[in-house]
């Protein structure tokens, strides 16, 4: 064997190119590396107090962290950016946070944004995207609720996989957090507990999709999972993702935490740990010594992921964007397209004998714009999701450049609204949620978990020992804008602030033209004051162009088409149990609509729901199978309004089984039609979302179901295909 550089990447690279096997070149390029390179190939390149000191005293993936590069073979390695609201590199455009882009039902509209993203990735030098984030939300209080898309997993997979397309053109693409990372607070320690059937039915049918559709890696959870550790669970990561799905990639650690038994990782399936040299740097070479660990594991993740880097090297050749692509005025005309599509209006009363909104702007004289939020840059948790633009335009600027003939006021606290509010049109009350309600939980790690230090690198210098100092939290990082200890975590609570809510009702009492502007990820529960106003409108943390997408669906630019991507209960108690603090909890397949269908009670505002300035009809369903997995719904649509608009179409399938949902969705698609028109169009439906796990197979619980096409579940006026519809 010889260890020259006589045999390089780019040797490689052209190897393939000349039509030799990527297997075969890929085994090549390994010969050549030494024992050392190839344990440097399965963590990080960087010494890990070096690393960890450069995020908590700067900012946390200002560059890309580099993993496994070997300047001598001019590999390059996985150079890694997070997400998935943007790139967190750099000053980069901040997209709506992925909640948000669910609540679009708009798959080309993600594929873009994937696009986008990977464009920003590349121009900044990362080769990896590790911000396909599709953990389903079993409760809204997640703080990390924003960087999902919905409770469903039929949506959760359609919109990972649409993401992972785009950003694939340019760079790799990783899928996280592998699996039943749904609680914030208690990430390091919580041991889920799940049946298998459940556990493929419906906590990993997103993961399958996107697996199938060619993501090249995965990054594993914290949590543990019915008693293993995820980034070390040999059923997760071999036996499921491998052995069952055919996966081809490699996977990642999540950072620092992300594993308890380096020499078990490996033999496991995880294949990097991130970020930097940490605890395989501690062990494997005793465990290999030992024969707890042997080389041909060690190869066996090496070979994953450098064929991944030459996989994607030839994919994405073509694909080399200059710096001017970061934050550039197609990104940001693409984030406020989404921001303004991303908006439910939940509520539109009429006054006068019409609808409150859209708002008519000649009709207009002096707006009241009111809150703590109405103009702060409020675009989502300050975690390992944050991404840096260079600006954001908030409410207050975005109703303002909206409306230039109208005097707009703004009044910040309580008081000062009210002494306004009845001399102005209108009242825009900006409410909601910011980083310090709910995100990523960011505080010391040792504060709260003492025992994870025994997962750390000695320290060998004053300056680790200051290092681990703030990790256990008796030091200040002195933080210049990156992870913000104390940030986030868990929702304490599913309602708003009592500040919002006592300026909510003020604003109503004193003016009947008041409008609420909810800025928040997840389901906020609204009745003690939802009645008190006449407009309602879920807004998100809607990136950079927020302000500009608010303004634009308010004023009937664009038709307010969000949808609900979760359901709204009336009350706390129709959700599933949850702990922030829990070491232990158990998952079933009852949460979100489907609780609430099998509670026999309503909910605020359904899974699906959201208005629009027009109205539509649904009719003439009719259903053909094209084959085992899909149906093809055929339907007549309809815009009965006086204005053009956007629907959100919803396939629903109406089993009869004993403990499962009674509807479930199976497709939907957007449709934009001018006033009065009238088409006749499809829906592809799955049938996954029907189907069962039992004795290592998936099929289908029943041969026959109903369909109906509707505006959101429990749609009264939805339209029903004839009959029970057979499944073969």
């Amino acid at each position: 064997m010889t260890h020259s550089a006589e045999y390089t990447f780019h040797d490689a690279l052209a190897a393939i190119k000349s039509g030799q096997p990527l297997v075969h070149v890929t085994q090549i390029l390994l010969s050549q590396l030494t024992k050392d390179e190839r344990l440097s190939v399965l963590d990080g390149d960087v010494e890990f107090w070096a690393g960890l000191r450069s995020i908590l005293r700067d900012r946390y993936n200002r560059i890309p962290y580099v993993h496994g590069a070997i300047p001598r073979m001019q590999i390059p390695g996985i150079k890694f950016t997070d997400g998935p609201r943007g790139v967190v590199m750099g000053s980069s455009t901040a997209f709506p946070v992925s909640m948000a882009r669910g609540a679009t039902w708009d798959l080309e509209l993600e594929r873009q944004i994937g696009d986008a993203i990977g464009l920003e990735a590349k121009a900044q030098g990362a080769n990896y995207f590790a911000g396909v984030c599709v953990n389903l939300p079993r409760h809204p209080a997640w703080g990390r609720i924003q960087e999902t898309y919905s409770e469903d997993p039929l949506l959760l997979g359609e919109f990972g996989l649409a993401l992972t397309e785009g950003v694939q053109r340019h760079v790799m693409a990783c899928v996280k957090h592998y699996a039943l990372n749904s609680m914030e607070n208690a990430r390091f320690r919580v041991n889920v507990n799940v049946s298998e059937d459940v556990f493929h039915e419906v906590y990993l049918a997103h993961f399958r999709r996107i697996i199938e559709g060619g993501v090249a890696a995965v990054m594993s959870a914290y949590n543990s999972v019915n008693g293993e550790w995820a980034g070390q669970n040999e059923h997760l990561l071999t036996e499921i993702l491998r052995q069952q799905w055919g996966f081809d990639g490699f996977v990642m650690s999540d950072f620092i935490f992300g594993l308890r038994d380096a020499a078990k990782s490996v033999k496991n399936g995880l294949d990097i740990e991130a970020p930097f040299r940490q605890q395989r740097d501690m062990h494997l070479k005793a465990s290999l010594g030992s024969g707890k660990l042997s080389w041909t594991d060690v190869d066996r993740s090496c070979e994953r992921i450098l064929r991944k880097q030459l996989e994607f090297a030839i994919r994405t050749e073509d694909s080399s964007p200059g710096p001017e692509v970061v934050f550039c005025e197609r990104h940001r005309s693409l984030a406020r397209e989404v921001a303004a599509r991303s908006m439910v209006l939940l509520k539109n009363g009429t006054i006068d004998g019409a609808p409150l909104l859209p708002l008519q702007a000649d009709s207009l004289s002096r707006v009241a714009v009111v809150g703590r939020l109405a103009n702060v840059a409020n675009i989502g948790d300050k975690g390992s999701s944050q991404v840096f633009p260079p600006r954001v335009v908030t409410p207050l600027e975005g109703i303002r450049e909206a409306l230039p003939n109208v005097e707009i006021i703004f009044a910040e606290s309580q008081k000062e609204a009210e002494s306004l509010a009845t001399q102005v049109d209108v009242v825009i009350c900006i409410v909601g949620y910011t980083h310090e309600d709910e995100g990523e939980y960011v505080i010391p790690a040792l504060l709260d978990n003492p025992a994870l230090e025994k997962v750390l690198p000695p320290t060998l210098t004053e300056r680790d020992q200051e290092t681990l100092a703030i990790l256990q939290g008796k030091l200040n990082p002195g933080s210049e804008g990156g992870v913000e200890a104390g940030a986030g975590g868990d929702r304490t609570s599913l309602r708003l602030r009592e500040e919002d809510e006592n300026l909510i009702t003020a604003m109503a009492a004193r003016n009947p033209r008041t409008i609420v502007s909810v800025t928040a990820a997840g389901a906020v529960i609204v009745e003690t004051w939802k009645n008190k106003v006449l407009a309602i409108m879920m807004s998100w943390y809607s990136g950079s162009e927020g302000g500009h997408g608010l303004a634009d669906v308010l004023l009937g630019k664009v038709d307010a088409s969000g949808r609900l991507p979760f359901s709204i209960p009336v009350d706390e108690s129709h959700l599933p149990f949850f702990d922030r603090e829990a070491s232990e909890i158990h998952y079933n397949r009852w949460f979100g609509q489907h609780l609430l269908d099998k509670l026999g009670v309503k909910a605020a505002f359904p899974f699906g729901f959201g208005l629009s300035y027009t109205t539509f009809t649904i009719g003439e369903v009719a259903v053909d199978q094209t084959d085992l997995e899909y149906l093809q719904v055929g339907f007549k649509l309809q815009n009965t309004g006086n204005r053009p608009g956007r629907i959100i179409v919803q396939v629903y399938g109406l089993p009869e089984c004993d403990e499962f949902p009674t509807r479930v969705l199976l497709g939907f698609a957007p449709f934009d039609l001018a006033a009065g028109e009238e088409t006749k169009t499809q829906v592809s439906a799955s049938l996954r979302p029907l189907q069962q796990w039992n004795d290592g197979r998936y099929s289908l619980r029943t041969h026959g179901i109903g369909i109906e096409v509707a505006r959101f579940s429990g749609d009264e006026n939805a339209a029903k295909a004839d009959g029970i519809v057979s499944l073969i």
